[in-house]
């Protein structure tokens, strides 16, 4: 792409809609900042939204990352004069805007948004939804401050009908403001001039998006439960509670990995640990982010695994520690209605089990491996076996 000869002085944003839960249908707009502050108000509504969306605009004076927003679908700009806005719609399909003071307007010369700067806890008070009268409204926060006023502000906007979104300079500030208070601001404006913030911050989303599918879980029936001796054992300690019926999903063989209950259940000899899964030894797969597996050996402090429930909903979970020690070992076997074969590891202690289907008449969430038996029925992901660096390959392979 042509390098452009349009005045510094113009900005431009670069806009996209990401919904974490459906494609993106609303059309919003994007606000610059500016050194005058906007008297803005917008009217609340009770009615909470039906699903969670995020909106995410981009702010950049860079060409290479104007390409890398137009490459991934991110096609409405912003522009600070209509030159630049000319000729950047000459080397990309966009929809610019434009920028006059805090106000911002469409095509149509249409006030489709405005900025409010805050700088201090009274500026913070103004921003309130009483107070705001536009359909859209981005805060730039100065000096340090973004957590506690991104949850103040989650909290006095929670079920408006407008849009409100933070400036961030980078992806891992655009994520504290996208989840502050579990729910986050609605979106995020990305000032940035490094194209590898798109990239992240696109990867984040689209981990986002992953997180609300459903994983296809299929019935074993165990066919072996044999005692076999000490091992290296991991355990794997998340920065995450997880309620009965969710665990990691391991195995031994990549095509089958086995649904391996949490330490979250009441003992008689030991405290629960809701954040803790036994999960296996040091050779095992654990699925991760990305439809890629892990070896459990490989996990450390900062990675991600996911969550799975007995019904397939799964999330991500950052990994706080890992323990790797040796311990007795059991292996379980266990078929499908196929005819194909799975295995796993598992450490011989009642506080180790595997989820099984929550329809039977038992209604057992889990099974501790010290209570399995031939015949039981567990939960199991079935996948492709061929693997690379834990990237899903076609390629002949045996697992046995």
């Amino acid at each position: 792409m042509a390098a452009s000869s349009s005045s510094g002085s113009a900005k431009a944003l670069a806009c996209f809609h990401a919904s974490l839960l459906a494609p993106q249908t609303r059309t919003t707009a994007v606000a610059s900042a500016s050194p005058r502050r906007a008297s803005v108000r917008m009217r609340a509504s009770t009615a909470a939204p039906a699903e969670l969306k995020k909106t995410v605009w981009v702010w950049t004076e860079n060409r290479q990352v104007m390409t890398a927003a137009v490459e991934r679908g991110w096609s409405t700009f912003l522009f600070g004069s209509k030159d630049l806005g000319e000729d950047w719609s000459s080397t990309a399909r966009i929809n610019p805007l434009f920028i006059d003071g805090p106000e911002i307007f469409d095509g149509e010369n249409q006030k489709v948004a405005e900025i409010s700067q805050v700088s201090s806890p009274r500026e913070l008070e103004l921003v309130q939804p009483d107070n705001v009268e536009v359909k859209n409204i981005v805060i730039d926060f100065r000096g340090g401050w973004q957590v506690i006023p991104a949850e103040n502000i989650v909290a006095a906007f929670q079920g408006c009908k407008g849009t409100v979104l933070a400036v961030s300079t980078n992806s891992t500030e655009a994520q504290v403001f996208l989840e502050a208070l579990e729910q986050g601001l609605d979106g995020v404006v990305l000032k940035v001039d490094d194209m590898d913030d798109i990239i992240k911050l696109k990867d984040y989303f689209d981990r986002r998006n992953e997180a609300k599918s459903q994983l296809p879980l299929t019935k074993a029936t165990v066919s072996k439960v044999e005692v076999v001796g000490m091992g290296d054992r991991v355990c794997v300690d998340l920065c995450s509670i997880m309620r009965p019926g969710e665990g990691l999903l391991v195995g031994s063989y990549a095509r089958g990995m086995f649904l391996v209950h949490s330490e979250c259940l009441e003992t008689n000899y030991i405290a629960s640990r809701p954040f803790r899964v036994n999960a296996g030894p040091v050779h095992a797969y654990v699925t991760v982010p990305g439809g890629k597996t892990s070896y459990l050996s490989e996990l450390r402090s900062g990675k991600e695994v996911i969550v799975v429930d007995q019904h397939g909903l799964w999330r991500t979970a950052i990994v706080g520690r890992v323990k790797i020690e040796s311990r007795p070992l059991i292996l379980v076997e266990a078929k499908d209605n196929s005819g194909d074969t799975y295995s796993i590891f598992l450490q011989n202690a009642e506080t180790v089990a595997l989820i099984t289907d929550d329809t039977g008449s038992s209604g057992r969430t889990a099974i501790p491996v010290t209570s399995l038996k031939v015949g039981d029925e567990v939960l199991v992901r079935k996948q492709g076996g061929a693997r690379h660096t834990g990237i899903e390959i076609q390629e002949f392979i045996v697992e046995k």
